[in-house]
């Protein structure tokens, strides 16, 4: 026997593994074949090639029929196929089998689901665009009426119980009748809009007011599909997660409706001037109808399109009789609101944009809103002012001193300007400015400006301050309304440390002994000066700013006896403050520009404002006492066009670039003035000339402005008196020192007043000092009676031009001289070019 592996004998059953060509026949794959009789027989080849005999019976009988049963049911299916082919022929071959629509169905249901799936999944709920966040600040008078709006985008957002019913029904019945019962989208609806927009039936969209929402709050306005896809997905995840009330109050505020109005409360206002909450059925109609195509409805723009306007009108009130929202008989008694033509201006022109940059200065000045918070937008700012005074403040300016400039023929007269402010004295609350001609032609506000002096405007807080301190003169003599002083013009004063200082009264007049009201009447310099040593500056300061005016006033710290001629730059606003005080009895309330503020319909709170006594009331009154002589025969006879007691007091700036007067009544605190400024350079310029006049003071344009804007701001309100409780021996007059014609004496200490003076400890006379009014009504009343003194002069005041200029030498000489006019102008307090500043000496000291 070999040593050489022999092969095995095959296993019944066994066959071949080996691979076999793709396009042999069935028949030569197999193993075996049959003969004519159909028996198997062995494959001779393979049986010689492997050495081994023929295959058993059961083997070659198994394979037989396996290879049989193959080829049976080959032939049956291409049968079938044959016979399918010859069945489905010509168009037949065109039309899909049951099996395939049933395949085409499922895929398309998988493709649809799963895609839903992956857009619910992928597309999230954004944050708003920022057009439809940004809002506008509304700027209300007291009364609720607009006074401007500002911000790029004209929307005021409100709640839904600020919106009326009708209005809520009317838009649903334009827009979405069955919004409360339906899903966020709708699909057939989306699919009906398309058709009809393709159709040429008009351009719709098909979709619900919560797509609408979400196109206008989330998303932009653009037709793409990949936008109408966002917003179906965000429709239904926020139909999710906001209520429908939420949807619907957001629809309505970011809503278009021409005008340039976003939101159903700007349209209202944009429309019919009226709150979205005030709508009724037919202006709300109309409003829906708007909707559609907000530019091409607009019936005032578009008169022609009215009859096809209506027609959607009527389309909107049929809708909500449908719906039970409207009572038939009432739809019948309506006819189509036609809006106005013009509304109120919203915009800065005029004295609004003045306003409204004052009011925001003051919410931000107050941290009631920071600004920022402004910037963004959405608040309504209920002001203090009130329509009817706004209107008289500005129509008295033009009937007084802006229609009587003649710019083509006189440059002085583009000089002027014009400010002014009005206070209520026991509340504090502004209900008045004048601020310039218009805010887009003179954009600084001159009611609130600090750069302009204030002149003898400001001598009645130096007599205040005496009375208050218990000050005396020089020789010791306590300082009261019929106090003696030396008007000699130029006089140097006595007590003053610093440089020697000799102002000079207006036109060089010297008036001699005068008493303190009557050199109050003539505004003398002199006095004045010599009065705020004999007080001491820094006291009168004090005094100012207890009273109203601003620590910071520019030129109010180190004037030294200059305080008392004005040459601090205080603000019309705030001289109005300190004059409100003196009417209060001397008790100080800060002023207010707001009275209500809102955001959204949250009230923001307000901070609280206390009265404090600023000065005693026998001080305050004193000085109301005085000033009553100004008015009834001094420089401001002018103001008693108001037709009501008054008080007051004129003055002029150096070199008459500015002219005042500041005056009260019982109820009302007003000052004006008119200043000169180059339209070009901004700077300073003197009034001479302008309006034709041969110079501008307080007694003139000033004071006629004041009297007819008080009486027309006051019209049909009792007239009241001046309830009056001055101090101890106001009414006295007091004689001079013996040695006055050389002046009150310069002996003792000006710091520290005499204290043997039996009647300072009456200055007080118990008034209470708790800022509580309790008991003015009741207190003593000198009423009508003018204080000690007799008036010496022309009431008129007809004196020179003042064209003198004093020296600050020291030697007390003057040049220059003036002309009479006979102009019957009532002449202040200041010399001519160059006069005060010759004075000063340098005009202020440390």
């Amino acid at each position: 026997m070999s040593d050489e592996p022999q092969p095995k004998k095959p296993r019944p059953g066994w066959a071949s593994h080996e691979p076999q060509a793709a396009d042999t026949p069935d028949d030569a794959r197999d193993d075996t074949r049959t003969d004519a009789a159909g028996l198997p027989r062995s494959n001779e080849s393979d049986g010689e090639a492997d050495g081994q005999g023929e295959p058993g019976p059961a083997s070659a009988k198994t394979g037989a029929s396996a290879t049989a049963g193959a080829s049976a049911k080959k032939a049956a299916r291409e049968e079938r196929r044959a016979a399918l082919k010859a069945r489905r022929t010509g168009w037949r071959r065109l039309v899909p089998t049951w099996r395939m629509v049933l395949g085409a169905f499922l895929v398309t249901a998988l493709l649809v689901v799963g895609g839903f799936l992956l857009g619910y999944t992928l597309v999230q709920i954004p944050a708003a665009n920022a057009a439809a966040t940004q809002q506008a600040n509304v700027y209300l008078y007291a009364d609720g009426s607009v006074i401007a709006r500002d911000g790029e985008v004209n929307r005021e957002n409100v709640t839904l119980s600020q919106i009326s019913e009708d209005a809520q029904h009317a838009v649903l019945a334009a827009e979405d009748r069955d919004f409360y019962t339906e899903s966020a989208v709708d699909p057939l609806a989306m699919v009906r809009g398309a058709w009809n927009t393709l159709t040429g039936k008009g351009k719709q969209s098909g979709s619900t007011i919560t797509q609408q929402y979400v196109k206008n709050y989330y998303l932009r306005q653009e037709q793409t599909v990949t936008r109408k896809v966002k917003e179906f997905f965000i429709a239904i995840k926020l139909d999710r997660n906001q209520s429908k009330d939420e949807i619907l109050e957001g629809y309505l505020n970011t809503s278009f409706f021409g005008r340039g109005a976003y939101g159903i409360q700007a349209a209202a206002h944009a429309y019919y001037d009226m709150d979205a909450s005030e709508l009724d059925a037919g202006r709300a109609a109309y409003l829906a109808a708007l909707v559609n195509a907000p530019s091409q409805y607009d019936v005032v723009a578009h008169p022609g399109n009215r009859a096809f306007v209506e027609k959607r009108w009527n389309y909107v009130l049929d809708g909500m009789v449908d719906e039970g929202w409207l009572d038939p008989a009432e739809r019948a008694r309506l006819t189509f609101p036609v809006p106005k033509r013009t509304t109120l201006s919203t915009t800065m022109s005029g004295q609004r944009g003045y306003i409204v940059n004052i009011v925001k200065q003051h919410l931000i000045d107050n941290k009631i809103v920071d600004e920022a918070s402004l910037d963004a937008g959405g608040y309504r700012i209920t002001t203090t002012l009130q329509k009817s005074k706004q209107d008289a403040f500005v129509a008295s300016v033009d009937d007084n001193l802006m229609d009587r400039l003649d710019k083509k023929n006189r440059k002085v007269d583009t000089y002027v300007r014009a400010g002014g402010a009005s206070i209520e004295p026991r509340t504090g609350k502004v209900v008045a400015m004048y601020n310039g001609i218009d805010y887009v032609k003179q954009y600084t506000p001159n009611a609130t400006r600090r750069d302009f002096q204030v002149g003898s405007s400001f001598k009645p807080f130096v007599f205040t301050a005496a009375v208050e301190n218990g000050s005396r003169t020089q020789d010791g003599r306590r300082i009261t309304p019929g106090t003696h002083y030396d008007g000699t013009s130029e006089r140097p004063v006595q007590g003053w440390a610093g440089p020697r200082y000799a102002p000079e009264n207006e036109d060089h007049e010297d008036y001699g002994d005068i008493t303190v009201s009557e050199a109050t009447d003539k505004s003398v310099n002199a006095v004045y000066a010599q009065m705020a040593v004999d007080v001491g500056p820094d006291k009168v300061r004090k005094t100012a700013v207890d009273l109203g005016l601003s620590p910071d006033t520019p030129d109010l710290d180190g004037a030294g006896p200059s305080i008392a001629l004005g040459v601090a730059n205080a603000s019309v606003l705030d001289m109005t403050q300190a004059y409100a005080t003196l009417a209060n009895h001397g008790k100080h309330t800060p002023y207010t520009l707001v009275e209500k503020v809102t955001q959204n319909g949250r009230d923001i709170t307000l901070p609280e404002r206390h009265t404090r006594r600023a000065v005693s009331r026998e001080a305050a009154d004193t000085t109301t006492s005085v000033l009553k002589g100004v008015v009834e025969k001094g420089t401001a006879t002018a103001a008693q066009t108001s037709g009501r007691p008054a008080a007051g007091k004129t003055g002029t700036a150096e070199e008459d670039t500015a002219a005042w007067f500041a005056g009260y009544t019982p109820d009302l605190a007003t000052v004006v003035a008119v200043m000169g400024q180059d339209p070009v350079t901004a700077g300073h310029k003197s009034l001479y000339g302008a309006m034709g006049l041969p110079r501008v003071n307080g007694g003139g344009a000033p004071a006629e402005i004041w009297g007819q804007y008080t009486r027309d701001a006051l019209e049909g309100e009792p007239v009241s008196s001046f309830s009056l409780r001055l101090q101890p021996g106001a009414d006295e007059s007091q004689p001079p020192a013996p040695d006055s014609s050389g002046g009150p004496s310069s002996s003792g200490d000006v710091s520290a007043p005499a204290t043997d003076a039996p009647d300072d400890e009456d200055t007080d006379n118990g008034t209470p000092d708790d800022g509580s009014s309790t008991g003015d009504d009741g207190s003593e009343s000198v009423g009508e009676n003018s204080t000690g003194g007799t008036t010496t002069g022309s009431p008129t005041g007809d004196t020179g031009d003042g064209g003198g200029t004093g020296t600050g030498t020291g030697t007390g000489d003057t040049t220059g001289g003036g002309t009479t006019d006979d102009g019957g102008s009532n002449r202040d307090e200041l010399p001519g070019p160059g006069g005060l500043s010759g004075a000063l000496d340098g005009r202020r000291w440390d």
